[in-house]
């Protein structure tokens, strides 16, 4: 395999695993928040829920964006 395609691998991989952290940090602070805003555990669960999906659908937008730029 020619070395810029196990680049483009870890890469992708890296930039998967940074936005699997972000968007778990967002949907644990999402849920704090909630919580202290008065909101049940379920309805604390459901809002980091919907918070992690839409930081993962965010941040793999713009990773796939920044890849196509680059590539």
């Amino acid at each position: 395999m020619p070395a810029s395609v196990i680049t483009s691998a870890v890469l992708i991989v890296l930039a998967l695993v940074v936005a699997v952290i972000v968007a778990t940090l967002v949907a644990a602070a999402t849920a704090v928040l909630a919580r202290i805003d008065g909101a049940t555990y379920p309805k604390a669960l459901v809002r980091a829920a919907a918070a992690f999906a839409a930081t993962m659908t965010m941040t793999m937008l713009i990773v796939t964006t920044v890849m196509h730029v680059l590539t």
